[in-house]
């Protein structure tokens, strides 16, 4: 992306950034995927600003939201209630301004505690996050893309987790989905071929998403019926946070970090947040530390 391209990117990005933060202030239990639905659409809306996901290759809302052992996709509606030890992701693509060929998309999401976790669920949700965390780390002009991939396996089986292969990150901007795949493993070669993916040199200006999705158990994944929902095999949990990421010249700039810590998934005390994938969060820890050092 050219200078001036970046510039309407990161309109977008934020955006969708604070629209998590709002969706923070509404999760708890008793409230329908629906209801964030509702409130997704009308945030898009009241800032001009599209809801990228309506009628997106016939999906039929304006956000997903996979709950539990949803691994992506999920389709809200008014029989899907949240209760205690749920956990969500809340996955938002704003396309802003809204008028044709000029916006650009902001892709993000977070997974939020609903009331009173397990210790598996903060396992899971712990380990996307800081996945996400390192993947960020290994961006900069010149490295390979696959090089995220790689850093995010390690750390994944680490704890004990699995990393999904059938969805990848991908480029993002006039586009919602466009080059390059982003996978969120190391790609094996077989048969002499590389399923697909090319392991690119990343270049500054490039854009594209990092959204890696962590089960607890197998990395096997499950399409539904409505050709959208996709679930764990073993129907065990699954976390995902992402980030629509620049690639710069030292590092990267993450175009959807968030101003404002976000609730429910941020300012809980087992939550380990960092410092790329959420400064807001990170930099109030850190001064919390230091007063109580």
């Amino acid at each position: 992306m050219t200078p001036k391209m970046l510039d309407r990117m990161r309109e977008s990005c934020q955006l969708a950034a604070r629209c998590l933060v709002m969706v923070g202030e509404h999760i708890r239990p008793g409230i329908s995927t629906e209801a964030i639905n509702t409130l997704v659409h009308q945030f898009c809306v009241d800032h001009d600003a599209y809801p990228a996901p309506l009628d997106y290759k016939g999906f039929p809302k304006s956000v997903c939201t996979s709950v539990n052992e949803c691994i992506c996709h999920g389709i809200p509606d008014e029989g899907t209630v949240l209760k205690d030890g749920d956990i969500i992701n809340v996955d938002v693509t704003t396309y802003f301004p809204n008028q044709p060929r000029k916006g650009f998309h902001g892709d993000t999401s977070v997974t939020f505690y609903v009331g009173e976790p397990s210790e598996e669920a903060k396992k899971v949700v712990e380990t996307a996050r800081q996945a996400l965390e390192i993947g960020i780390e290994q961006v900069k002009h010149g490295a390979r893309i696959w090089d995220i991939g790689a850093a995010i396996q390690e750390y994944a089986e680490s704890q004990g987790c699995s990393v999904v292969r059938d969805y990848v990150g991908h480029g993002v901007g006039k586009e919602f989905h466009m080059e390059p795949q982003i996978p969120h493993y190391l790609p094996q070669k077989k048969a002499g071929l590389f399923e697909g993916l090319k392991n690119r040199r990343m270049k500054e200006g490039m854009v594209f998403t990092i959204e890696p999705m962590i089960n607890l158990g197998t990395h096997e994944t499950e399409l539904q019926d409505d050709d959208w929902t996709v679930l764990t095999a073993d129907r065990k949990l699954s976390a995902q946070f992402e980030h629509s990421i620049a690639v710069t010249r030292t590092g990267a700039e993450v175009l959807t970090r968030r101003p404002a810590i976000v609730k429910g998934s941020e300012d809980l005390p087992w939550s380990e947040v960092g410092p790329l994938s959420a400064p807001a969060a990170h930099a109030a820890r850190q001064g919390d530390d230091a007063s109580s050092g």
